[in-house]
């Protein structure tokens, strides 16, 4: 099982509107780096949903449930599908994450605009340990 994070401007698509839903393709990822990310996705990785508008965050899991795709409807972009896990209580800000300075070297911090990655390890079980309420698993 792989982590990934994918970013969500949540007046577009929001975690709250994914919780009714409980299933997405995700789409619209157009950068070649991101769309790479999207294909090395597996049935069962988990995805940490993050808010990049107004407080950016992390705010809830997602679990992939099928293989990628290429994207119908664009033909340098591929998709995935995904299932809601749960909503965070309390989001994992940018901010925190930036200030622990434990992972300044994470496309997250580095390249801000990048909509699709890949979760260091080292990241997970920093997450887990600050809040073992969320069970990333």
């Amino acid at each position: 099982m792989a982590y990934f994070l994918a970013k969500t401007d949540p007046e577009t698509y929001s975690i709250e509107h994914f919780a009714r839903e409980k299933e997405t393709v995700w789409d619209g990822v157009r950068n070649i780096q991101a769309v790479r990310i999207i294909q090395a996705m597996k049935p069962g990785d988990i995805v940490l949903i993050y808010h990049s508008m107004g407080e950016a965050a992390i705010v809830g899991l997602a679990r992939v449930t099928s293989e990628p795709r290429p994207d119908a409807y664009n033909e340098k972009s591929w998709v995935v599908d995904m299932a809601f896990v749960r909503q965070f209580d309390r989001p994992v800000t940018l901010r925190s994450i930036k200030e622990t300075h434990l992972f300044d070297d994470w496309s997250l911090i580095r390249q801000s605009r990048l909509s699709t990655m890949g979760v260091p390890n080292e990241f997970v079980s920093w997450l887990h340990e600050q809040h073992p309420e969320y069970e990333l698993v």
